[in-house]
């Protein structure tokens, strides 16, 4: 009988930069190859527990920080490229033995699972976006400017007030700086307790954790997105801001398979999600290419 949920633990793993943070659930199947997860922007791969819980009743599941984020090493440079950051990722996998997984990427995560499907394609088996954006070059220039700035550690103690009130807020406005009616999402917060913990994981890297969000939003994702060959579930839950790119992104992967999911937010829409994704990841390589 399967569990309810998979045990989490916690690890680092050695690259150049210094050292990766990763989180593991499952274990290896002889049916399965390792599912490998990278979270979404601010935070780290705490985000992805619930998941990740699922995900491990059946398969070995791996999740790494990103580089600058919760606790893996800053990354090398002021102005790092999402190939950097997926070369990083590869390098830490190749640390922990990883030669060939199905790879899940959500927002910055699925920019830089894009970029390993494109560049590793004989590694990576199976992909899912989980929610990807595709923003016009006004919309990237105003974010490059405004949405992840500096964060300034100072002795009153203003970057603990600065960074709550960023993670809270991207919940209910997007982005998150325009705080008017026309911005207002109709998400709601989540519980005190998720935010404070995602609040924590941004603070642990609140010197770096905007490299890897620039990169994100930096990166033109129109020429790139084609690229991508290996088979793919484009999924996006409908709560998600990046919905409105759906079907430009769509568009622009007609091989991929499209799924709209009830996200992660309570314990029916996990279970919910979560069997789509496994329906995908273990059906048929032959079946899944279509």
């Amino acid at each position: 009988m399967l569990v309810d949920r998979a045990v989490i633990r916690r690890g680092f793993v050695d690259v150049a930069e210094g050292q990766v943070h990763y989180r593991e659930a499952g274990w290896a199947a002889a049916s399965s190859l390792p599912l490998v997860m990278l979270h979404a922007s601010p935070g780290s791969a705490k985000l992805l527990e619930p998941l990740m819980g699922q995900f491990g009743r059946r398969r070995r599941v791996v999740a790494t920080d990103t580089l600058g984020n919760g606790d893996s090493s800053p990354p090398v440079g002021t102005v790092p490229v999402i190939g950097y950051f997926a070369d990083a990722h590869v390098r830490a996998l190749d640390g922990l033995g990883l030669e060939r997984f199905d790879l899940y990427g959500s927002h910055t995560g699925a920019n830089i699972a894009c970029e390993i499907a494109i560049a590793y394609p004989h590694r990576v088996n199976r992909l899912i976006l989980d929610g990807i954006s595709l923003y016009s070059p006004l919309e990237r220039a105003d974010m490059l400017q405004h949405y992840a700035p500096d964060v300034t550690i100072d002795l009153e103690g203003s970057q603990f007030h600065r960074i709550w009130n960023f993670v809270r807020d991207t919940y209910l406005f997007w982005p998150w700086y325009r705080r008017d009616a026309a911005s207002r999402r109709s998400l709601g917060l989540p519980s005190a307790d998720d935010l404070h913990d995602k609040v924590v994981e941004v603070l642990k890297a609140a010197r770096t954790y905007p490299l890897a969000y620039r990169a994100a939003i930096g990166y033109d994702k129109a020429p790139r997105l084609p690229m991508v060959a290996v088979p793919t579930l484009l999924a996006c839950a409908r709560s998600d801001m990046f919905m409105a790119y759906f079907e430009q992104v769509q568009a622009l992967m007609p091989r991929a398979t499209p799924l709209l999911t009830d996200g992660t937010g309570s314990p029916a829409a996990l279970a919910s999600t979560a069997a789509h994704f496994e329906a995908f990841l273990e059906q048929p390589l032959a079946a899944a290419a279509k």
